[in-house]
């Protein structure tokens, strides 16, 4: 349901009222109409609500009269360095819609963090469905379902197929020597985001930094690529109308992507975790996880041998920033947050111990 009051945590009326609160507000309703005015987009009052089931962006469905846009933020702020950067994000977007690659339009995007406290994109909306916990009657026949998890592969595969080797696209990252930078830079954001010790962490860590695998050709890396993060069709058959979420996006191995898919893809029989974004992929008539292997095998044509090693990355990874939302969580930077932030305390140790079952560490990720 849409909503057209400011509540006065989350959303304010205006900057007066923003000021007065402890906790910035995510929305503040005269600053975002500004912003619309200025280019013209829409008229009249505004109506929002908010959508997704992403723990660290925050997005808007906005409505003006009637039109309709997007809009997506960074969380509140004290922001991690090199995190949240919705410019670049919306610039990434802009360079890979160039290049025929289904992501929303981007229609504005705004610098300046007078006006929200943070930067800020708005974005065209999409007509599709996200799968989470529940299946669309139009793709919950068993063909569909089969077709949907397919299409999640395909859609990896041709994203995984653009040319980076030129143009403004090879300036989105150094793919030479990527996982190691992964690790080195992800265990540092454990040591400035945890008020706890895991001593799993450095010994996953130090597992990971004496296996590096050799890596391959360098591909567009989404960073977060899921089913939970793509948008299908609203009809059958099952086609993805857009990849979003490209906060962290670069160059470097494609099968970090991979990897990710598969160690957080819900399948029967299977623990758990905080990554478990869309469980329907329990249910019958979903492929299971080494049917997409396989796809992604046939497709690319590349070796999948070390693919364990990246699954304990992304779970390792996972684990990581889970933990910088708990502590923000616990620091009362979340307050929203009745759920997940407090869940993460049993389910960071459970990422861990997942991650280190796929590096073959004799006790999991106990210590």
């Amino acid at each position: 349901m849409m909503q057209t009051v400011p509540d006065g945590v989350e959303v304010v009326a205006d900057r007066e009222r923003a000021e007065r609160l402890d906790a910035p507000p995510l929305l503040v309703v005269d600053a975002v109409t500004a912003f619309l005015d200025a280019r013209r987009l829409g008229r009249g009052p505004l109506a929002w609500r908010r959508i997704g089931d992403g723990h660290s962006n925050v997005t808007y469905l906005i409505r003006r009269g009637g039109d309709s846009f997007v809009l997506r933020r960074g969380p509140r702020p004290p922001l991690p360095r090199s995190t949240h950067d919705m410019v670049r994000e919306a610039r990434v977007q802009r360079l890979l819609r160039e290049r025929g690659v289904p992501v929303p339009e981007i229609l504005g995007v705004c610098e300046d963090e007078s006006v929200l406290g943070v930067p800020f994109y708005l974005m065209s909306p999409l007509d599709g469905t996200v799968i989470t916990d529940t299946v669309p009657a139009h793709l919950s026949s068993a063909e569909q379902r089969g077709a949907t998890s397919r299409a999640v592969v395909d859609a990896l595969v041709a994203l995984h197929r653009i040319d980076v080797s030129g143009g403004e696209l090879a300036s989105l990252g150094r793919p030479e020597g990527y996982l190691a930078r992964q690790v080195e830079r992800f265990t540092g954001l454990w040591e400035i985001n945890t008020t706890r010790s895991l001593p799993a962490v450095e010994r996953i860590a130090d597992w990971l930094g004496r296996n590096l695998p050799t890596g391959g050709r360098a591909a567009v890396v989404h960073g977060d690529y899921r089913m939970g993060n793509l948008m299908f069709a609203p009809q059958a058959p099952a086609r993805v109308l857009a990849i979003l979420d490209w906060e962290m996006a670069t160059l470097g191995d494609p099968l970090a992507d991979l990897g990710y898919l598969t160690a957080t893809y819900a399948e029967p029989g299977t623990p758990r975790t905080p990554l478990e974004l869309t469980p329907v992929t329990r249910e019958p008539g979903y492929l299971p996880r080494a049917r997409l292997i396989e796809r992604y095998r046939a497709e690319t044509g590349l070796d999948l041998t070390p693919l364990p090693w990246y699954q304990a990355l992304a779970l390792w990874k996972a684990a990581i920033f889970c933990e910088a939302i708990h502590t923000r969580w616990l620091r009362g930077e979340r307050p929203e947050d009745t759920g997940f932030g407090p869940s993460l305390e049993a389910g960071v140790p459970r990422l861990l111990d997942l991650a280190a079952r796929y590096a073959g560490l004799a006790g999991g990720g106990r210590d």
